[in-house]
């Protein structure tokens, strides 16, 4: 038992290191197309990789001392306060691009960049989950909220890049970023909800 548990921490790590390698990357990437196009989704979405590589560093961190329940706590607390982030800055840019009426330009690259993201980053958040699950890690899990997060971005933001770049539709562009930003503010709630609960058992026990 002991033996499968290490193993999966171990699987766990890795994946952890592999996303903090992939979405550095890709953060880069997206953000300098979304600059260069106007693209508010697009820069979001670079930003988005950034707090991936921040949860996932915290995760790393976690599972060093798994058994340390303030530890666990304060990961739920950061990787919930990384949706906060992602949520209060693409919902500001977007409705300042809708109230301006800044109309991003076309971005091929964003658009071939989110399909990549796409063929990566779905199954990547299911071996999360799965080896999240497995452990019983809720900080694991966590993160595998975070990068479906970054799936359901990466369709709203192609469904956003595509109708500006087929018609024009440059509002479908902050608009993706708005439905980005909600969603990030439930996984966050949830995350501090699930530090609040371990807060309440260790004060009952």
């Amino acid at each position: 038992m002991a033996i499968a548990t290490a193993r999966l921490r171990q699987r766990a790590t890795r994946l952890a290191w592999f996303t903090m390698g992939w979405d550095a990357i890709e953060g880069i990437v997206a953000v300098t197309a979304g600059l260069v196009a106007g693209s508010i989704a697009l820069v979001g979405f670079g930003i988005d990789s950034s707090i991936e590589v921040f949860a996932a560093a915290v995760v790393v961190w976690q599972l060093n001392k798994p058994e340390e329940e303030r530890r666990q706590r304060l990961a739920l607390r950061l990787i919930g306060t990384t949706f906060f982030a992602l949520a209060a800055y693409v919902s500001y840019e977007a409705i300042k691009d809708l109230v301006t009426e800044d109309k991003p330009d076309v971005s091929v690259l964003g658009i071939v960049l989110n399909v990549v993201a796409l063929a990566v980053m779905i199954p990547l958040a299911r071996m999360k989950r799965d080896v999240g699950e497995r452990l019983g890690n809720r900080i694991v899990i966590a993160d595998s909220a975070e990068t479906r997060i970054s799936n359901y971005l990466s369709v709203s933001l192609l469904v956003g890049l595509g109708l500006n770049a087929l018609f024009g539709w440059w509002w479908a562009d902050p608009l993706a970023a708005l439905i980005i930003g909600a969603v990030a503010v439930n996984e966050g709630r949830e995350a501090w909800e699930a530090a609040g609960a371990d807060d309440r058992l260790r004060l009952d026990s």
